[in-house]
């Protein structure tokens, strides 16, 4: 298995550019940032580009609730073996 380094959860506050996206990216649910999101802290304008396409689209239109669009981008990662 391919492992990528990341900078540390509790490491982001040393950076200020990491510090500043913090918030955006933790999963409130786990307090913790999920891996795919973790991959990118070396890179802080990566993650900020990542987390502003991830939001764009997931943001509802008058024809797709976030939900719906969750609910496709769970059964494609199904269809194609993607744990995430």
């Amino acid at each position: 298995m391919a492992w990528i380094d990341t900078v540390p959860d509790d490491r982001w506050e040393d950076d200020p550019d990491l510090a500043d996206l913090y918030g955006r990216v933790v999963d409130a649910t786990h307090g913790r940032i999920d891996h795919i999101m973790a991959i990118h802290s070396l890179n802080p304008r990566g993650l900020a580009a990542h987390d502003g396409l991830y939001r764009s689209a997931m943001a509802g239109t008058g024809s797709l609730r976030k939900v719906d669009r969750e609910m496709i981008a769970l059964v494609v990662s199904l269809e194609n073996h993607c744990h995430y």
